[in-house]
């Protein structure tokens, strides 16, 4: 399978963190065996950051080659230098990633970069969002932007924003769960200590993130192997040598660390499990019963009936 392209569309006075921290996220997912590709370019040979940090060269965006259901992220920057004549009349650039959404590319912005994307004409009539201090701001520039105060990130037809530096974080994450899975996602996030997968609107809407927002690595290894393996049948004297603990201490403490018992958390894993495998005609009853460790049909209709 052909690997999706994340292009980082990197402009001069770019803010660090702004970049750093989506790229370390794709890097970590490539760590993790994800089918990403990451490249960097941009329209200016010599960069550097808002802080004034020195780039290397980085590839000329004429360069990228960009299909259907790529990503490109462009990290917020100095936003004098986003408001200046300067950028905007790079008309080139602009009708580039025209272009490359008209194709099909997902593009995306961090932070203030959303203003690069209101200048390339794509958030007009869609939600979007920046950082909380420049949210007024973006508005009253592209009057036709439907900009969202209070959200981590938005997602309009392939075109996506978030707010302030570290939301670049969880919209990278978000990414990533949409090329593999919320599981795939959160071992990500677990391993650059981002125990706290948010949404877009910060609801967690996974059962199985809503209940990982602590650091304990035995309740980890306990959730982690629940859902790798719900098909399989479970006790709870299996469930604390995983954990390495006794039964009592890893009752207590899972309890402490997620507010809900082991059975409940199984049982909504389940639950979860069912209703995505429901959506697939293809699979009967017995089958789904078979992959979420039911006994029977009946239980899977009990099981949604609660």
């Amino acid at each position: 399978m052909e690997s999706t392209n994340v292009v980082f569309l990197i402009l001069p006075n770019v803010h660090l963190l702004d970049l750093a921290g989506p790229d370390q996220v794709f890097h970590e997912a490539i760590d993790y065996g994800a089918n990403i590709t990451v490249h960097y370019c941009s329209f200016e040979n010599s960069l550097q950051t808002s802080a004034r940090l020195p780039f290397g060269t980085v590839q000329n965006y004429t360069e990228i080659s960009l299909k259907a259901g790529d990503y490109m992220i462009v990290p917020g920057a100095d936003i004098h230098y986003l408001t200046s004549k300067k950028l905007i009349a790079q008309k080139q650039l602009f009708r580039w990633v025209r272009e490359a959404h008209a194709k099909g590319v997902n593009i995306c912005s961090v932070c203030t970069g959303s203003f690069f994307l209101g200048e390339a004409g794509l958030l007009a009539n869609r939600e979007c969002t920046t950082h909380w201090k420049r949210v007024q701001e973006l508005q009253e520039r592209y009057l036709s932007a439907k900009v969202q105060e209070n959200v981590l990130f938005t997602e309009d037809n392939r075109v996506m924003t978030s707010a302030g530096v570290a939301s670049g974080i969880d919209l990278a994450l978000h990414i990533v769960s949409k090329l593999t899975d919320d599981y795939f996602s959160f071992q990500v996030a677990r391993e650059i200590v981002v125990y706290s997968r948010r949404q877009g609107n910060q609801a967690q809407q996974s059962v199985f993130l809503s209940y990982r927002n602590h650091i304990h690595s035995g309740v980890h290894k306990v959730q982690d192997w629940l859902q790798e393996n719900l098909h399989k049948k479970s006790n709870l004297e299996d469930l604390a040598e995983i954990a390495c603990m006794s039964t009592r201490n890893l009752t207590r403490i899972f309890k402490q660390e997620t507010n809900i018992t082991v059975n409940d958390y199984i049982t909504l894993l389940r639950k979860e499990r069912v209703q995505k495998l429901l959506k697939n005609p293809d699979i009967s009853k017995a089958e789904i019963a078979q992959q979420c460790g039911l006994q029977s049909e009946r239980q899977v209709s009990r099981l949604m009936q609660h």
